[in-house]
């Protein structure tokens, strides 16, 4: 073998070593990437440059924005209301509280952007509801769990700017963009599969439709949904860049929170920003631990070396295309999101070009197989999340989020195969 071979094993072994032992992902990585920096004999001071370099991105001040708008948000009073919104447009039909949890989650991961708040906000209030109404904990924990990655699709998502950061500078507001139909695909799929349960269990239905509800649900929600249009519209016209779109966000958020809604007192602020330094100071150690391992990567030419290694398998971009998931929904089941997002899409990217995927939907397509990963055990941390929320035990909400499993599955291969899912508006809208 050669040096640089044994280098790749020492830093890629090392640090499927640590995971398997329960390791943080960010000592894993940065001491898997502290044995290849000595056994290159490469200057240690290397780890502190990089670790640096990787947090210093004026696009990365996007993420602590982000973050801080959705806690705020999530806790002043926003959940209850789009609650309602969501029961007045789909409470109607067969499971209709069900098809609220789906249709809330669409418009909470608008403000939250993160599943896990998603499952935790909503979670707490819509699984007792539920269960109350005659439909099984493990079915609503499943559906509760699965409904939250469309968070991460719809914009605003942090995970969108860490990608970006890690594709090289792709369009945040092309991202965004490309985000809304694939989340609301993966709502339609989790829905047939929703009517089909509850059809077969004779889940109750909601009170009849009534538009004037709908209408006054939509202007008791309507401070809170103006926060998503604050945010995307002004990234997509040009007005501002991400991260100023995010900082005028959290503004408003305060005072929406605060002022509006009145469901944050100043003591409850102070409150969430401390979960809101809690969060970030985990992101950005993964960022700057993680941007050492990038470089020993590409010091190592592992993506080179990968992209011909599965081109040697073979050549067909449908084959490539089914892999390049494969590997990413691999890597869920054993990391976090954002460390996969990080280390996965230098690999990745260059390979998923090369068949024709543009940057733009290889980013909905990699934030997807991650969120699938988030349900998925040892390591999923909403599954984890949605059972102490649900209080149904893992091994009984894993098989139960089965069938919703498959929704996420089809979702996935629909938004590899058919471009335009994902390319649609911004094609349309980013001109």
């Amino acid at each position: 073998m050669s040096q640089e071979e044994i280098a790749i094993l020492i830093l890629v072994g090392s640090f499927l070593l640590m995971v398997l032992l329960r390791f943080q992902i960010a000592y894993a990585v940065a001491l898997s990437s502290f044995f290849t920096l000595l056994y290159l004999k490469l200057p240690l001071a290397t780890i502190c440059q990089q670790m640096v370099k990787g947090i210093s991105s004026f696009s990365l001040m996007a993420v602590p924005f982000f973050i801080t708008m959705g806690v705020l948000m999530g806790s002043g009073g926003i959940s209850e209301r789009l609650i309602a919104l969501a029961n007045a447009l789909v409470g109607w039909m067969r499971g209709g509280l069900a098809m609220v949890n789906v249709v809330d989650s669409y418009f909470f991961g608008g403000i939250s952007g993160s599943a896990a708040a998603d499952t935790a906000s909503l979670g707490s209030i819509l699984i007792p509801i539920m269960v109350k109404q005659g439909y099984d904990p493990e079915f609503s924990t499943a559906l509760t769990i699965a409904s939250s990655v469309e968070g991460i699709l719809v914009p605003p998502s942090h995970n969108m700017v860490i990608y970006s950061m890690a594709a090289g500078g792709v369009s945040v507001g092309s991202l965004f963009l490309a985000g809304y139909l694939p989340g609301a695909l993966l709502a339609g799929s989790l829905m047939v599969i929703v009517y089909i349960i509850t059809l077969r269990r004779n889940y109750p239905k909601g009170d009849k439709f009534n538009l004037m509800n709908v209408l006054k649900q939509l202007i008791s929600s309507f401070w809170a949904l103006a926060a998503i249009l604050i945010v995307v519209v002004g990234v997509v016209a040009g007005v501002f860049t991400a991260t100023e779109s995010a900082a005028i966000a959290v503004i408003y958020s305060l005072i929406v929170s605060v002022f509006i809604y009145k469901g944050l007192t100043w003591k409850g602020v102070w409150k969430a920003f401390n979960e809101c330094i809690d969060t970030l100071s985990i992101v950005l150690i993964l960022i700057a631990t993680s941007s050492i391992f990038g470089y020993l990567l590409t010091h190592l030419h592992v993506p080179q070396r990968a992209a011909s290694a599965l081109i040697g398998v073979t050549d067909n971009p449908i084959v490539l295309a089914l892999l390049i998931n494969l590997i990413l929904l691999f890597l869920g089941c054993i990391m976090d999101m954002a460390p996969i997002i990080l280390i996965a899409t230098p690999i990745l990217l260059p390979i998923a070009t090369s068949i024709g995927i543009s940057p733009i939907q290889f980013g909905i397509i990699v934030v997807l197989n991650c969120g699938i990963g988030l349900l998925t055990p040892p390591v999923g941390a909403v599954l984890f999340i949605g059972s102490a929320v649900g209080k149904v035990p893992i091994e009984r909400l894993a098989k139960a989020t089965l069938p919703f499993y498959l929704a996420m599955v089809v979702t996935l291969l629909l938004v590899t195969f058919i471009p335009e899912i994902s390319m649609w508006l911004p094609s349309l809208l980013m001109k």
